[in-house]
Formats: C-alpha cells, sequence, structure tokens
C-alpha cells in the first residue's frame, strides 16, 4: 500500500493534467473524438494503477482532501460569473433546456426499472442505477443508497450506488465528444478564434491569455473563499429541512448573490476573466484527482446484468443526446455543445460536462449559450427536479 499524502496527490494530479494534454495533442483518436485532457490521462492512470494492484500487488492511495475544496470553488466560480442580465437573456433557453433534462431523468428511470424487471433484478435496483446516481452523480448516489438500504431493505445499495455513480463518470466523459463530433458536420461552426463579442464567457476558452495582477487575484481569491464559507454553512443550516441542498448548490447560490449584489448595490464588478482562470484551474484538478483515484476493480465486482443495464443506459444517453436534446435546442452549434455537456452530466457530473464542452469549443469555436445554460441547469436544477422524479417514482405501487 502506497498512500500519498496532501502535496504528492496534488504534483500528481498536476503531471495527469499534462499527460493528457500530450496524449490528446498526439493521438489522432483523442483529438478527432474530442476526448477531454483530464478524461484521457486520469482514465490511463487509472488503468495503470490496476494493473499494478491485479499483477504487482500494489495499490496506490491519494489524499482526498483536495477533491470537496476544488469542486466548491469550480461551483462557486459559476457563481460568480453567473449576472441576472444573462441569466434573463438565457432565460427561455435555460426553460427549455431543462424540461429536455427533465425527459431524461424520465428516460433513465423507466429504462432502468424496465430493464432490471426483464433481468430479475428488484426494480429498485434499476431505479438506483438511473436518475440517482447517473444524473445525481456520486452524492445523490450516496445518500440515496443509504435510503434503499435502510428503509427498503436494498442489499448493498450504498457500494452498488458509488459504482454505479463511478461507472457513469467515465461514459459520460468518453461519449460527449464522439456524439459531438457526430452532431457538428450537420451544422455550421463558428470557427476557433471567432468570438461574438469582446469578453468570451467563463470556460468557454479555458487557454485564452488573461491580464491577471496581484491585487485581482486576492481579490477573486477572497470571493470565492466568501463563497466556500458561506456556502458551507448555509448547507449546514438547510440540513435535515424540507429545503436541504447540496453543499456545491449553496455556494453556487452564494456567488450569484455576492456577484450580483456588488454589482447593483456596490458598483463592483467580478473579474469574470479571472473568476474562470480559477474556476478552470479548479475543475482540471478536480477531474485529474477524481479520474485517477477511480477504483477499477470495484467496476469488476458489479454483477453482469448491473453492467448490461449501465452500458444500456449509456446508450440512451448517447441516442437521448442526438435525438431529442440536439433537435429541440435547435440543431445549431449551439445545440452541439449542449448535447455533449449533457452527456458529460447526464452520466456524471457537471465538471464532466464542462470539461466536454471546453473539448468542443476548443477545436471548433465558442458557444456563449451552452456556457451560460448547462453550468446553471446541471449544477443547480438539476438537484431539485431529480429530487421530485425519484419521489414519484419510489411513490408507484410496484416500487413501494
Amino acid at each position: 500500500m502506497i498512500q500519498l499524502d496532501f502535496y504528492e496527490t496534488l504534483v500528481a494530479a498536476s503531471l495527469v493534467l499534462l499527460l493528457g494534454r500530450t496524449l490528446v495533442a498526439n493521438i489522432t483518436l483523442l483529438r478527432t473524438y474530442n476526448i477531454p485532457e483530464p478524461v484521457a490521462g486520469g482514465l490511463l492512470i487509472a488503468c495503470v494503477l490496476l494493473v499494478l494492484r491485479q499483477f504487482g500487488g500494489i495499490e496506490v492511495r491519494f489524499n482526498g482532501s483536495l477533491q470537496t475544496p476544488l469542486m466548491l470553488a469550480f461551483f462557486a466560480s459559476i457563481g460568480l460569473n453567473a449576472n441576472l442580465a444573462s441569466l434573463k437573456r438565457g432565460g427561455k433557453t435555460v426553460a427549455v433546456f431543462l424540461l429536455v433534462v427533465v425527459g431524461l431523468l424520465l428516460v433513465q428511470n423507466t429504462l432502468g426499472i424496465a430493464l432490471a424487471t426483464l433481468m430479475g433484478l428488484p426494480p429498485l435496483m434499476g431505479l438506483l442505477a438511473g436518475s440517482i446516481t447517473l444524473s445525481g452523480g456520486h452524492g445523490t448516489g450516496a445518500a440515496w443508497g443509504g435510503i434503499f438500504a435502510s428503509q427498503y431493505g436494498v442489499n448493498s445499495a450504498a457500494e452498488l450506488a458509488i459504482a454505479c455513480a463511478t461507472f457513469g463518470l467515465i461514459l459520460g466523459g468518453l461519449i460527449g465528444g464522439p456524439v459531438a463530433r457526430f452532431l457538428v458536420k450537420r451544422v455550421t461552426v463558428p470557427g476557433v478564434g471567432q468570438q461574438v463579442d469582446d469578453t468570451p464567457l467563463a470556460f468557454e476558452q479555458h487557454d485564452a491569455q488573461r491580464l491577471i495582477t496581484p491585487q485581482s487575484f486576492i481579490e477573486t481569491l477572497a470571493l470565492i473563499a466568501v463563497c466556500l464559507s458561506a456556502g458551507t454553512y448555509l448547507g449546514s443550516v438547510l440540513r435535515g429541512t424540507a429545503f436541504e441542498l447540496p453543499t456545491f448548490v449553496c455556494v453556487l447560490f452564494i456567488g450569484v448573490l455576492i456577484s450580483n449584489t456588488l454589482a447593483a448595490f456596490g458598483g463592483y464588478q467580478v473579474f469574470e476573466r479571472e473568476v474562470s482562470v480559477l474556476g478552470n484551474v479548479s475543475l482540471s484538478l478536480f477531474l485529474a484527482i477524481a479520474l485517477m483515484s477511480l477504483r477499477l476493480w470495484d467496476l469488476a465486482a458489479l454483477a453482469l446484468p448491473i453492467f448490461v443495464l449501465l452500458f444500456a443506459q449509456a446508450a440512451a444517453m448517447a441516442c437521448y443526446a442526438i435525438f431529442v436534446t440536439f433537435r429541440v435546442m435547435g440543431k445549431n452549434y449551439d445545440a452541439v455543445v449542449l448535447a455533449a455537456g449533457h452527456c458529460g452530466f447526464g452520466l456524471g457530473a457537471t465538471p464532466t460536462a464542462i470539461a466536454n464542452m471546453q473539448a468542443v469549443t476548443q477545436r471548433f469555436g465558442p458557444s456563449h449559450v451552452a456556457f451560460l445554460v448547462v453550468p446553471m441547469v446541471g449544477a443547480f436544477f438539476i438537484d431539485i427536479v431529480n429530487a421530485l422524479v425519484i419521489k414519484f417514482y419510489l411513490a408507484l405501487p410496484f416500487l413501494s
């Protein structure tokens, strides 16, 4: 057993990102299918660690204390860059995309329950391998897994939920690029370097040059720290109440509140480009740590029927993104990027969605609409509507 400490884990994550960049730059297949750099590097290291464990008896574990702060900093940056004027402009698009997302939740749960029943599994296991762990991710999966084990008698529900969420995280980062490649041939692309206005939205051009001063950096760092602190406190206050929300949603909400309050009453404008830099650093490091820390041997412990169910869910996600998300959202380039992002958080998490979209826009050009809509729906509204959908299915007579 090799246990890496905080600093060694940070070094390893940085090297994984550099490895991913090298792989994508030199392997045509990865570039062609728009595989995000953290996904390419992280999965390769996870596979290497699997081989070391299986054949060399060596297990490497990473320090996980960085993951939560990095994830929260990423969502804080989304909130700080979400001004109400932009949200108002994208209001109709956000509402339409939210309806598309709700449709996927229904598809995932219906498909999961149907396949589980056909394969002789308890229907609740199909629900667990549906929107709970796929659109919901690890946090929602862990929460509902405990409920399924204690209230519904589903054996090993918590472990199964984590394994399904992990499997979804991998596939969410892998299918978004190929789906975008399939769709982009059917639209007119803006071209790399083309911009709708002078200032690209946060995360849209994550490698663009930005002017940063020490003073502005400290100001931005302070804003993110306030979001993390206040959001964590808000989450603890709401815990156990009817208004309980995941901590990252509270952090995002605090970011929105701070940025718009300062703009309206304090005359202070958040330095959006700098916030996006810090947000992208947090996003890249979070994904690198999450993917290189994957315990692939835990996935191997899943029974064959669960693997079949999860692969079916991945195929359904790809088809839904192509035939529903792309078409409903306008059948244009923005719809292509939205479809790639939907694959990311429809199977994995919002950070995966952003990485998918960055891989597409870095190659084909910017999409303001996608980078406005996906973070808000994937990070905020999805947890609320998913909870309502899950409770609806649990109220069905044949599941109770």
